[in-house]
């Protein structure tokens, strides 16, 4: 199973839906938002594409009262789960959290197959040896929204628990960290 996983998107529904869209378009039967959406409408974009949306808040944590209400129309696919969230996908325990020293602490632990987090908005992928001898997966999509670094997102394998982070297809100009277009080049 194939899952796009991606944070701090800051209300940046363009490139969220640009990202799922390339992720849906490689595999992904899933999305995983680690915080930072801000705005819950944000995720209404991702309805189109009929997979499920695992999201919880960050420290940018919006109205969670709408959050609450978009999770529960009946026709919604996502499902919020408020400041972490464990999920069972294709066989593996996944520990989903904003904050990448709290993560980093879960890793530790070896309950997780995939810890993943967001917050710093810096792309990171790496095996924690835990306290049970065993190896766990920490990684951070980085910004799926561009603040302050390229947007990106990662496609997960759980199957084969390999990582890959792609950039967020654009179109010129259209990324926070890119120059726009000038006419008087």
């Amino acid at each position: 199973m194939k899952i796009c996983v991606v944070s701090d998107s800051h209300d940046n529904r363009r490139l969220l839906d640009h990202a799922v869209e390339d992720a849906v378009a490689r595999g992904a039967q899933a999305i995983l938002h680690c915080g930072d959406i801000v705005a819950p409408t944000t995720l209404r974009v991702l309805k189109k594409y009929g997979v499920p949306v695992h999201a919880i808040h960050g420290n940018n944590t919006g109205d969670l009262y709408a959050m609450m209400h978009l999770a529960h129309e009946p026709d919604s696919p996502v499902r919020y789960h408020g400041q972490d969230a464990v999920l069972h996908l294709a066989g593996r325990t996944l520990f989903m959290v904003h904050y990448p020293h709290y993560a980093e602490a879960m890793a530790l632990t070896g309950d997780y197959d995939v810890v993943l987090c967001g917050h710093d908005h810096r792309v990171s992928q790496r095996e924690v040896v835990n306290i049970r001898g065993g190896k766990t997966w920490l990684v951070n999509p980085g910004t799926v929204g561009g603040v302050g670094k390229p947007p990106t997102y990662v496609l997960a394998d759980l199957e084969t628990l390999q990582f890959l982070t792609i950039d967020v297809p654009t179109e010129p100009g259209e990324a926070c960290n890119v120059r726009p277009a000038s006419i008087h080049a």
